[in-house]
Parts: structure tokens; sequence; C-alpha cells
């Protein structure tokens, strides 16, 4: 293991690092393995505030970005800027074994390209389902930016050389719809370190004088469900007259002032408290105070297949949840939380009524959730999974194209970005499809349901469903290895000098986007 250590740099826009958990927890993991590590991310907005850094040996180079507002559109613009500056502070770290990307957005393959001429390799460490994410997040249907976010996943998945997913959910749709040869897609779930985690004593103060606490803790954006937690806790104080209670809500986000404002329609502003980003000392300051947590995420094509990074901490702080009935959160979570119905906020607010009143049923469930993050979803198996990746990818002669399976197939080249295309021959005469739009889903599933069992990670253990049923591996699928060809589609003029090159598109396979089977512990996002 030591003498495949080298230069590693992350990529990552979502968040500043160390604030961004699983990209920290990755960079000090290969950093104890060997690795030289450099980071590159947006500088946050009260911390992480520093140019340049390096903390605990890992260094940090961060650029100033504005959030995104506007809609889509906004996006676009801080995408552009996040790539552009990236790119630069990329040219200054110099030359790496490998870049290490995570997503969204799925544009740092453009970098990656690059650095691999120069003898890189690629890790596409997938944090989201980025399709998924643009239909939960806009609600604008499969229009053309979703078609856009569909083709750069893909360019994304043909330019790695070693994929990382969040679970078995991530990996399988790496190997189904983004054609990558199992045994180059590793599972490092995201997972808290538990030793972060500890219980200190209450602080009867945020109670603010009531018998119970309720806290949401996480990111406060348009699929994360404040709202429905917001509306649930109306019904629990004005049609069950429970008021026994005072909420905390923890963290931000693009909602952070709209929630507060509903808060306020919802007469509930003297009941909860909005208190942003906070510390880890205060963190850990309200979660041992608490006497439920909340996990509103409403069903929707990304939530049903994802597991929330507040579920595991709360499971990491042995808190009881209530959640609204995802299969992931039960997958996740089993038996240290209690679901209503999808979306039903009337019955959450029973559930949350139920918990206050069953003081010995909330410390059982808390130390089933504990078990759980100290057992089989613990960061040590997911770290050791990290490493072996890595030294996967640097067996790999330096600067070739990745793969693609033989399922994976390949047409002549046509000119236009992104959807012009003439269609190839199948080999049989006859003209092969050109990119279709992906396959429909059923409402609020962005997957497939669940059918037969997807293949786990070697080195990762067995999860267990809800019913106690474990998933077992399948056969491998047979892989014929290919190369890219050149870069096609990206236009510098539509993302800057240095970062494109002229080419043409590749036309793709008749039906690139078969749906995401659920696997044993489902995709995971940072939330």
């Amino acid at each position: 293991m030591w003498a495949l250590a080298g230069k590693a740099l992350i990529l990552v826009e979502n968040l500043s690092v160390p604030f961004d958990r699983r990209v920290w927890q990755e960079s000090t993991a290969l950093r104890d393995a060997g690795w030289e590590v450099h980071v590159i991310c947006p500088q946050g907005t009260n911390r992480d505030t520093e140019p340049e850094v390096e903390l605990d040996g890992v260094r940090i180079h961060r650029y100033p970005l504005g959030a995104a507002v506007g809609g889509p559109a906004g996006y676009l613009r801080e995408y552009g800027a996040a790539l552009w500056r990236t790119y630069r502070l990329a040219r200054k770290v110099g030359p790496v074994d490998v870049v290490h990307a995570c997503n969204p957005p799925d544009l740092f393959y453009l970098i990656a390209k690059r650095l691999k001429r120069r003898g890189a390799r690629f890790i596409f460490d997938q944090h989201d389902l980025v399709p998924e994410l643009y239909l939960s997040r806009f609600g604008r249907g499969r229009d053309f930016l979703y078609r856009v976010v569909c083709w750069l996943e893909r360019r994304t998945y043909q330019t790695a050389d070693i994929v990382i997913a969040t679970n078995e959910s991530y990996r399988q749709a790496a190997i189904s719809r983004g054609g990558k040869c199992p045994e180059d897609v590793y599972v490092v779930r995201s997972a808290p370190a538990v030793e972060r985690f500890r219980q200190v004593p209450p602080d009867e103060s945020i109670r603010r004088g009531k018998p119970h606490l309720l806290c949401y803790l996480g990111v406060m954006g348009p699929q994360d469900g404040v709202d429905y937690a917001l509306r649930a806790l109306a019904k629990l104080r004005y049609e069950l007259g429970r008021t026994d209670w005072h909420a905390a809500f923890v963290g931000a986000g693009d909602t952070f002032d709209a929630m507060r404002a509903l808060a306020d329609e919802l007469k509930l502003s003297d009941v909860v408290d909005f208190t942003g980003r906070i510390p880890d000392e205060d963190l850990l300051r309200y979660l041992s105070t608490a006497d439920v947590c909340l996990s509103p995420d409403p069903l929707n094509p990304l939530n049903d297949v994802s597991t929330m990074n507040k579920i595991m901490e709360y499971m990491a702080m042995a808190r009881p949840i209530v959640s609204f009935d995802l299969r992931e959160a039960r997958v996740s979570a089993g038996e240290a939380a209690v679901y209503a119905p999808a979306n039903d906020e009337l019955e959450f607010a029973r559930l949350v009524a139920e918990l206050l009143d069953d003081p010995e049923r909330r410390r059982r469930m808390g130390e089933l959730g504990l078990a759980r993050v100290s057992g089989p979803l613990s960061w040590a198996h997911s770290r050791a999974a990290l490493v072996e990746a890595y030294e996967a990818a640097m067996a790999r002669p330096a600067g070739r194209a990745a793969g693609r399976s033989a399922g994976q197939v390949t047409g002549k080249r046509v000119a236009g970005w992104p959807f012009r295309q003439r269609p190839a021959s199948d080999g049989a005469g006859q003209p092969a499809s050109s990119v279709p739009a992906p396959r429909s889903q059923q409402p609020a599933a962005g997957v497939a349901a669940p059918g037969e069992a997807l293949p786990a990670q070697p080195g990762q253990p067995a999860v267990e469903h809800h019913d106690g049923e474990v998933t077992a591996g399948v056969e491998r699928a047979d892989v014929a290895a290919a190369h890219d060809g050149d870069e096609v589609g990206e236009r510098e003029r539509a993302l800057g000098p240095g970062l494109a090159e002229g080419g043409e598109l590749l036309v793709a396979p008749a039906d690139p986007y078969p749906p995401v089977e659920v696997g044993p512990d489902g995709p995971g996002r940072p939330d």
C-alpha cells in the first residue's frame, strides 16, 4: 500500500473543506495512507475562509464563490465560475498522480482529462445522482437542461478510471447506465466519525423552558423537507394540542430565509429557532439535548433512493428519529426511526407526539442507531475501501483512457453539441438509435423498484434491510475494454479558455439510462 502512495488532488464545489465532512474524512484517510493530499474547494462564508491553508497535513486551496440565485441559470453561472477557478488552482498545484473529483456538478471531468494527459488517473466520487437531483430540485421535467446533465454524467463516467459510489445503488448506476466495469467501482459509504459525536451534558436553556426539544440538522434546500417539518409542527401544536416542546433547526441553505418566513406564517416563531450553521461544540449541545430528531425529506425522485447524512449523525448521537417512509431511510435507520406515510404531515406529527410520551422507547431506538453506525455502517469499512480504490487507480497505466463495458455501443462521430446526431450503423446495416431521452420513471421514484439483489462491494459488510434480509452478490458482467476517443462536444467559448477542446459527439447506446436499482444501503448524498 505504501509503495503506491503519491500526490492526490481532490476537487469539490458543493461545500468548503473541512466543513464538507466526507471530503475531509477522505483527505485524512489518504494522508494516513501515505498520500500527499491537496484539496481545491470554495471558501466558506463564516468559516474556511483562508485562500490557502494546511490543516493536519492536508493542503487546502480555496477560491471565492457566490451562491447560486435565480434557479438553473444561477447554477450555470456558479458552476462556470467554479470550474474556471478550480482549473487555475489545479495548474498551480502542478502534476498529480490522482485527480479525485466530487460532484455535483458533473463538470470536473474536463479538468481531469487535461491532467490525465500528464499522467494522472481520474477517480470520480459520485456524491449525487445529478439527473435525479435536477428533477427533484427544480420540477422542470425532462427539459433541455435535464438532457444536458444526463449527458455530462455520461461523459464523467466515460472519463473516469475508477468510480467511488456512496453505496450499492450508486455503484449499480455506474455499472448499468455508466457502462463501468464492476471491478472499477468501489463503495465508500458516507459515515460519521463516531468519535466526533460524543454526548455532552444537556443544555436546558435550549429547550426555552419546555420539557422537550425537537431538532433538525442539515442543509435547507428545496428538496430537504424543512417546509414539511414546519407544517407538521404546526399540526402538532394546533391540531394535536401539544405545547410541551421547542424546536431547533440547525443548518443553512437556499431556503433558509423562506423557512423562517414560513415559521412566522404558521405562527411558530415563538417555538422554533433557526440557528444557521454552528460550531461543532454547539452542535453537540443541541443533539445531546434533543429528545426527538427530525428527518422530513419528502418522497421525490432523489430522496426515496438516498441515505441522508442527518440520519447517520442522529444515530451517532443515539437520538430517536421521525422520518417519512422512504425506502432508503428504512434501510439506513432500521428500528432507530419511526416512519410516517410519505409526505403525510399529520401522521409525522402524531409520531413525534408518541415518542415524546415514551422515554424508554426513545432510549432503545437511540441505542439501536448507535450500534449501526458503530458497526456495519462505520467509517472504518469505508476508509479501507477508499485506499483500495486508490491502489486500483495507481495500478492503471498513466494516462490510459477509461474503458467501456461490452454493452456500451460506440457509434460514428457526429458534429454538434450536445444533441445533433447522425445515426451510426449497428453492424447489420441498420442505423443505430440516436441518444434517447432517459427512460421514464414512476412518480416519486427516481429508480426502479428493487428486484434482484445488487452486487456487494468486496471489503464492505452486508447491510440488512429493515426486514432483516441481507442482499447477496450477483455475478459480474462480461466486459470488453475500449478506449475513449478525442474529447467531444465541449466548446471553449462555453466553458472558458484552456478547459475545452473542439470535437464531436459519440452516438450513445439505445438505452443509456436504465433506471437505477435500489441497493442495500441506497445512494447517499451530503445534506
